[in-house]
């Protein structure tokens, strides 16, 4: 839903400066807890990943990672994903092994 969206720019730089970074091959990770009793996700994918098919197709695996792991994922945190070159190549699969090592114990 919207409200699970990280979509202000000052959110996006407070994320940065206080989160947790963690860094895989394809992705990079912040996450960073909130007061708001949820989590959130905010996704970046640069120009330089490609184009906007490949873009698109990156965030969309991203946000179906999201809705499909929410339990798993850390309770009340904003979660920030930046991708990395590469990222548009990963299968789903790949990108959901990728990040359960970030976020499961």
């Amino acid at each position: 839903t919207k409200k699970e969206r990280i979509l202000k720019h000052s959110d996006f730089k407070t994320i940065y400066q206080r989160g947790e970074k963690t860094n895989t091959g394809h992705f990079l990770v912040f996450t960073c807890p909130n007061n708001l009793g949820w989590k959130r996700l905010g996704v970046t994918v640069s120009k330089a990943i490609g184009n906007a098919v490949a873009r698109n197709y990156v965030k969309r695996l991203l946000r179906e990672y999201f809705r499909l792991h929410k339990p798993t994922l850390p309770a009340s945190s904003d979660i920030l994903i930046i991708a990395k070159s590469g990222s548009p190549e990963l299968k789903y699969h790949t990108l959901c092994a990728e990040l359960n090592s970030v976020f499961e114990p």
